[in-house]
């Protein structure tokens, strides 16, 4: 839907950054951990986190006006939403993406410099350095940690023994498969600076005896794994190239099915005339910002390139992810 503008909402758009940066200091200082189960006053929490006294009173009361605190009586405590994804005791914690993003935001306030040169302002995600490659990675599991539990009992895999999820990161898709279809085992193909946090993933989950990590780089390697997989699942791995690198990961997939082996494209797709959705379409920037040719693509794009490496009935299921995303699938010839 098409956002109604005027002069209230042209300004809280230009203005909402205040409330991005900070929620973005309030889980880069640990606030929300340190507080933890209790109800803490400025000072104690300054205290526990070295920081001043005055100035962790204004966040702290920033996040109460923004409903992430509790404030009573000049103690602070968490909200049953920051107890769940913003403490890091929590399971659910989904802080390395709100890290992630903090990342980028100098990338994105740049963006006019970025356009006016025509080149990316800011390193792959992939060659980030340890502290933001792990942000980034587990980020991703986050994210898919919100979809994949709901989506793997909905996603037909029966008479499939063999998954790739490629580029699958923490491989959190192929664990979540594999959960839900007994007779599945996967490799997730991935660089190997993502080995470590995926066989962390994969062992926490128990899949280790059916879940293997193969290092490679689907764009520079030869894929020697030909015709052995009834599935290949890509999640949000198109979009980092510009066209003729999405054909390459398409046809590497391509070659490593079987007859009849399933395809399933997971991206954040955007209208065939390429103006919305609005996240799609965002995100395409952000791709822009952080690749030489990265983009966010089209149903019709990717229906073309599924098409031009032998792909049959081609469709796109009913599904739509929490930041817009869809899933197209179809069968190799």
């Amino acid at each position: 839907m098409k956002k109604d503008w005027s002069p209230k909402t042209l300004l809280e758009t230009s203005g909402s950054y205040w409330e991005t940066c900070t929620l973005h200091a309030g889980v880069k200082l640990a606030v929300f951990s340190v507080i933890g189960q209790e109800a803490l006053t400025s000072k104690e929490i300054a205290t526990k986190i070295n920081a001043d006294e005055r100035g962790i009173t204004r966040l702290l009361d920033a996040l109460s006006a923004m409903n992430l605190l509790n404030k009573i009586k000049n103690k602070y405590s968490n909200t049953s939403i920051s107890k769940n994804f913003l403490s890091q005791e929590s399971d659910q914690y989904m802080g390395f993406m709100i890290m992630h993003h903090h990342y980028l935001m100098e990338s994105w306030v740049n963006m006019d410099q970025a356009i006016i040169d025509g080149t990316k302002s800011r390193d792959r995600s992939s060659s980030f350095d340890e502290k933001k490659l792990e942000c980034f990675l587990m980020g991703m599991f986050n994210m898919a940690m919100s979809i994949a539990p709901n989506l793997a009992p909905i996603i037909n895999l029966k008479d499939c023994t063999h998954l790739l999820d490629m580029g699958g990161g923490p491989g959190t898709y192929a664990i979540h498969f594999c959960l839900n279809n007994p007779d599945l085992k996967a490799k997730v193909y991935d660089r190997s600076t993502t080995r470590p946090f995926a066989e962390k993933t994969i062992k926490k989950f128990k899949v280790s005896d059916r879940i293997k990590f193969i290092d490679g780089d689907f764009i520079q390697d030869d894929f020697i794994y030909k015709s052995e997989f009834d599935v290949a699942w890509l999640s949000h791995i198109l979009h980092g190239e510009g066209p003729e690198g999405a054909e390459m990961i398409i046809k590497k997939a391509v070659s490593g099915l079987k007859s009849n082996g399933k395809i399933f494209i997971h991206e954040f797709i955007m209208k065939d005339e390429m103006d919305g959705p609005l996240f799609p379409a965002l995100f395409s920037i952000n791709m822009f910002l952080g690749t030489n040719n990265g983009q966010s693509y089209s149903e019709k794009q990717l229906f073309c390139m599924l098409d031009k490496f032998g792909i049959k009935d081609i469709k796109r299921l009913n599904f739509v992810g929490p930041t817009e995303s869809g899933i197209i699938t179809g069968i190799k010839n």
